[in-house]
C-alpha cells in the first residue's frame, strides 16, 4: 500500500466567512465603550497622569500639566465618541485621533523626564501603557477594516 499526502482543496471563501463571523461576534459582544480594553487602559493611565502633575514642580508648570493632561483626556474621549459612532469609517477616524492622542502625551513626557519632573522609571512605566493602549487601538481598527 503506498501512502500519500492527499489533502482536500481548502474553501477560501468558507476561511473568509469565518474570520469576518468571528470578528464581528467579537465587536458585538462589546456594548459600551466602558467594556473596551483600551479605553479602561486609558483611564487609568489618566488618574496616572493627574497624580504625577498635581505634585512637586510639575503642579507648578502650568503649561506642560495642562497640554499632558488634556492629550491623555484626548485618549479616552476619542475611544468612547468612536465606539458610539454609527460608520466604521467614523469609528475609525476617532480610534486613529485617540492614537494620535497617545502620542502626542508620550511627547509630552518626554518634556517631563527632561525637567526632571518623573523619574526615569516613571517616564518608561507610562511610555509602556501609552503604547499597549496604541496596539490596542490598532487591533480594533484593524478588525474594523
Amino acid at each position: 500500500m503506498i501512502e500519500t499526502n492527499y489533502r482536500k482543496p481548502i474553501d477560501m471563501n468558507l476561511i473568509t466567512f469565518f474570520t469576518n463571523f468571528s470578528n464581528n461576534i467579537s465587536m458585538t459582544l462589546i456594548k459600551s465603550f466602558e467594556e473596551m480594553e483600551g479605553w479602561k487602559k486609558a483611564r487609568e493611565l489618566n488618574k496616572q497622569i493627574y497624580e504625577i502633575t498635581s505634585a512637586g514642580e510639575f503642579y507648578h508648570d502650568f503649561a506642560l500639566k495642562n497640554q499632558i493632561r488634556r492629550s491623555s483626556i484626548s485618549i479616552m474621549a476619542n475611544i468612547a465618541e468612536g465606539f458610539e459612532r454609527n460608520s466604521k469609517m467614523q469609528k475609525v477616524y476617532f480610534m486613529n485621533v485617540a492614537i494620535g492622542s497617545s502620542s502626542e502625551t508620550r511627547s509630552h513626557l518626554y518634556i517631563a523626564k527632561d525637567m526632571n519632573y518623573i523619574s526615569e522609571d516613571l517616564f518608561n512605566s507610562i511610555i509602556i501603557r501609552l503604547k499597549e493602549i496604541s496596539r490596542i487601538l490598532n487591533g480594533f481598527t484593524s478588525k474594523l477594516k
